[in-house]
C-alpha cells in the first residue's frame, strides 16, 4: 500500500491512498467516523471529477485538537483489531 500525502493542517489531512477500492476505503471512513475528535471522513475516487485522479484521496477534518495522523493510526489499529476479532470468531466458529 502507497499513501502519499496531497495536504496536511493541524485539523485536516489528505492523502493518496493507492491501490484500494471503495471496499477499503468505506471500512477507513467508517471506523475514522467512530472516533471523537474526528468531525468529518471522506473519501473521492472518481477520475473524471478529479481531473484524472484515479487513486482514492481520503480526507480526514478533525476538532478539539486531535492530530489527523494520530486519528489516522488509530483508526488502522482499529481496523486491524476487528479483523483479528472477526478471524478468530471464523476459526472458532469451523
Amino acid at each position: 500500500m502507497e499513501l502519499r500525502v496531497i495536504d496536511k493542517g493541524d485539523d485536516e489531512l489528505s492523502i493518496e491512498i493507492a491501490g484500494e477500492d471503495h471496499t477499503f476505503m468505506n471500512v477507513l471512513k467508517g471506523t475514522l467516523l467512530e472516533q471523537s475528535g474526528v468531525a468529518a471522513a471522506t473519501y473521492d475516487v472518481n477520475p473524471e471529477q478529479s481531473g484524472g485522479q484515479t487513486e482514492p484521496i481520503l480526507t480526514i477534518k478533525t476538532e478539539d485538537g486531535t492530530d489527523p495522523i494520530d486519528a489516522l493510526e488509530t483508526a488502522a489499529g482499529n481496523i486491524r483489531e476487528k479483523t483479528n476479532a472477526f478471524q478468530d470468531a471464523y476459526r472458532n466458529a469451523a
